[in-house]
This record gives C-alpha cells, sequence and structure tokens, in this order.
C-alpha cells in the first residue's frame, strides 16, 4: 500500500525527498521524523511492519510534513525492484536527494553458534541490500545527493557475540569510503553513522535487565545509554546542506562507548 503526501514545511531540507530503509520503528523511525521535521518528504520504508510504518507516516503528517509508504522484504529475490517500483510511484517523476540504509538485521550470536542460514541471511540484509540499493538509487541522485548508511560501533570493538554482525558493518564502511572517492565528483556525499548502545521502543526490554544500563552506561564517556533522537540528529546533520563538505567518513554516535577505561 503506497501512501502520498506533500511537504510545505520550511526547513534545511525543504523540496527534498528522502528514502529511509527499516523507518517502521526504532532508529529508522526517529530518521524520518527527523527528515521530515526538516522539510524532506520521506519514503517511509518497511520490511513487514506495515502497521508500523503507516504510524510513522501519520506522525509525520501529524506535524505538518508529508511523505509516502513503501513496502518490500530485503534480503530475499526481488526485494530491490519491489522497494524501486513503489518508491517509483511515490516519487512521481521527482529525483531522490537522501538515501538512509538503516534496515538491518540483529546479530546472530557468537561463531559456536551462528548457521549458515543466519550468516547468509546478515550479509543479505545487511551488506547486499544497502549495496543494490545503492545501485538502483544512483540514476535517481543529483548533484548535492547524500547517501547515509548505518553503521555500529561493534565494527571497531570486539565482541564476540556479535562476530558476523561486525563484519557485516566493516563491509558497510568500506563500501561507504569507496563510493565516497567514486561519486564526489557528481557533487554526492556519501557516510556512514555508527551507533553504540541505543535504547529504542523495540529493544527496550533489553536494556531493563538487571544491571545491563549501568554497565553499558559506565562504558560510555557521555555516562548513558543513547536514545533513537541522538543517532537521528547525527544523520539529519549529514543529509543537510552544512555536511556538504563531509564525505567518506563513519561518525561514531555512541556518546564515547569503550573509548578506554574509566579510573
Amino acid at each position: 500500500m503506497l501512501l502520498t503526501n506533500s511537504s510545505e514545511h520550511d526547513g534545511p531540507l525543504a523540496g527534498r525527498t528522502a528514502l529511509v530503509t527499516g523507518a517502521s520503528r526504532g532508529i529508522g523511525q526517529a530518521v524520518a521524523l527527523r527528515l521530515a521535521a526538516d522539510g524532506a518528504t520521506v519514503a517511509v520504508h518497511y520490511g513487514t511492519d506495515r502497521a508500523g510504518a503507516t504510524a510513522t507516516l501519520a506522525e509525520i503528517e501529524a506535524a505538518g510534513g508529508g511523505g509516502f509508504v513503501v513496502g518490500a522484504e530485503l534480503g530475499v529475490d526481488g526485494d530491490i525492484d519491489a522497494l524501486f517500483d513503489g518508491l517509483a510511484v511515490g516519487l512521481a517523476g521527482r529525483p531522490l536527494d537522501i538515501l538512509v540504509n538503516n534496515a538491518a538485521a540483529e546479530p546472530a550470536g557468537p561463531i559456536e553458534a551462528t548457521t549458515p542460514e543466519q550468516f547468509d541471511r546478515l550479509f543479505a540484509v545487511n551488506v547486499r541490500a544497502p549495496y543494490f540499493i545503492i545501485q538502483r538509487a544512483l540514476p535517481l541522485l543529483p548533484a548535492g545527493g547524500r547517501i547515509i548508511t548505518l553503521s555500529s560501533v561493534a565494527a571497531r570493538m570486539a565482541n564476540a557475540t556479535q562476530t558476523s554482525f561486525a563484519m557485516t558493518k566493516g563491509a558497510i564502511e568500506t563500501m561507504s569510503r569507496t563510493l565516497a572517492n567514486e561519486l564526489g565528483v557528481r557533487g554526492i556525499t556519501v557516510n556512514a553513522v555508527a551507533p553504540g548502545a541505543t535504547r529504542t521502543a523495540t529493544n527496550g526490554a533489553y536494556f531493563e535487565a538487571p544491571g545491563i544500563e549501568n554497565f553499558l552506561a559506565g562504558m560510555t564517556a557521555l555516562d548513558r545509554l543513547g536514545e533513537a533522537a541522538d543517532i537521528a540528529d547525527v544523520v539529519g546533520f549529514l543529509a543537510s546542506p552544512d555536511a556538504r563538505w563531509i564525505t567518506g567518513q563513519v561518525l561514531d554516535a555512541s556518546g564515547g562507548l569503550f573509548l578506554g577505561p574509566r579510573i
């Protein structure tokens, strides 16, 4: 189902369009809301949670913004075609100014427990899908376009429970640097954002386990868990004209997670 609306918001992104994958909840939802608040018309993508995406769009519209919903399960055959078929209807001939690759599969566990099926699923959703989404988006992206992909601090710190997940995020960071060098001549910036421990409505139960919040906050320089809005604001900055001279970078948006011992 596709819902459309035009944004009349003023703001740094007024008149621009954005696609946010995995925008039905969590960080993706916060990013969609932030870009819409800044004036962009947002394509709110979902994989399976259509109700969540519709709720995201309703919140955007209630605040005076605009966008449309597009559904496509990533990591399966035909996923990119389905996504861009829906996107084409919503864009109605307009360019795509901002692409945010946020959708990702969850960590599969330590190497002893990871199955080949879980490993393949992680790479299909976290690496293959963003790569081919970017490939299909390139003809739609004008000069001044933005490509922003969500990485993770898991790519810079050792965590035995997230080895395969961290591998996918390392691939994303390499892709972003390489594409930044290639696409700069077109005036397109390519960056990654690496969240740390971030509490959202969907993962809140994990942080309620005894001692977890205090443990993670104690490893974080700013002494608290992140919130989805913390990450969305970083993405909003990279999408804005103010970030025009930043490309090929991984912005750590973890509040300083695991910088070293706090003595």
